[in-house]
Formats: C-alpha cells, sequence, structure tokens
C-alpha cells in the first residue's frame, strides 16, 4: 500500500468543503491512515512549497497557505499518489475536468481548494513535515477485500 499526503488549502476550509472533499477520497476507497487541522507558519509554509522558492508567484502562495487553517491527511490506497492526482484534477482548475474535486469547486490555479503530492517521493517528504509515525493509525477498511483483487 502506498500513502501519499493531500492538504485541503484555506480556501476549502474557509467555504466548508472539508467533508465534501474528504468523502470524495473515501468513496474512491483511499483509506484515511492521518488527520490534522492545523493553522501553518511561515517555515513550515516554505518547507511545502520548496520547489517553488524563487518563482514570482511563491510570496502570495505563502501569504494564501498561512492565512486560514488547513485540513491535512494522509491517504493510503495502491497507487495513491496517482489516484488521488486524478480525484483532484489540474492543478489550474479553468483547466480541470468537471468531476475533479478542482474543477467542481475552484475557478483558478490561485485558489485551487487542495494540495496533493505529485510522486512517492515527494508524498514522504510531505508526510514527513506534518506527521509522525506516532500520528497515523494503522487499520483495515472492513470493505478493503472487496476494493482489491
Amino acid at each position: 500500500m502506498e500513502r501519499t499526503f493531500v492538504m485541503i488549502k484555506p480556501d476549502a476550509v474557509q467555504r466548508g468543503l472539508v467533508g465534501e472533499i474528504i468523502k470524495r477520497f473515501e468513496q474512491k476507497g483511499l483509506k484515511i491512515v492521518g488527520l490534522k487541522m492545523i493553522q501553518m507558519d511561515r517555515d513550515l509554509a516554505e518547507q511545502l512549497y520548496d520547489i517553488h522558492k524563487g518563482k514570482p508567484f511563491f510570496e502570495p502562495l505563502i501569504q494564501y497557505i498561512t492565512s486560514a487553517p488547513v485540513v491535512t491527511l494522509v491517504l493510503e490506497g495502491e497507487n495513491a499518489v496517482n489516484i488521488v492526482r486524478k480525484i483532484i484534477g489540474a492543478t489550474n482548475a479553468a483547466e480541470a475536468n468537471p468531476g475533479t474535486i478542482r474543477g467542481d469547486f475552484a475557478l483558478t490555479i490561485g485558489r485551487n481548494v487542495v494540495h496533493a503530492s505529485d510522486a512517492p517521493e515527494r508524498a514522504q517528504y510531505e508526510l514527513s513535515l506534518f506527521f509522525s509515525e506516532k500520528d497515523l493509525c494503522n487499520w483495515k477498511r472492513i470493505d478493503q477485500d472487496w476494493l482489491y483483487e
């Protein structure tokens, strides 16, 4: 089983979309093994978005992501990184397909409601920023035998 990191961003929290977003992951069959609501500080935000440092949108991104609470998740399932990326849709919400989280709930790239790791290696790094092993619950979904061959 693969684990990935997801963050429900301030715009989604402020708009009351947390439950709907989590519902989509659960309905797909992904298992939540970690969940926290936090107010991110600048240092943590800069670590999360270190790959964008020096880009013109970096400072506005840091200001936005630290402006209100976020909800962080650890999701687990086979091929979890790729499955989550498909569920959330294109980074630029204007290009996201209807039926995806961004396609249904966002209009722009700057307020695209959710962040998700884009590769297994990046997921490990991002998970380590927000969760320790003691923060995670190892459990078996009752329907797991019906989700996987």
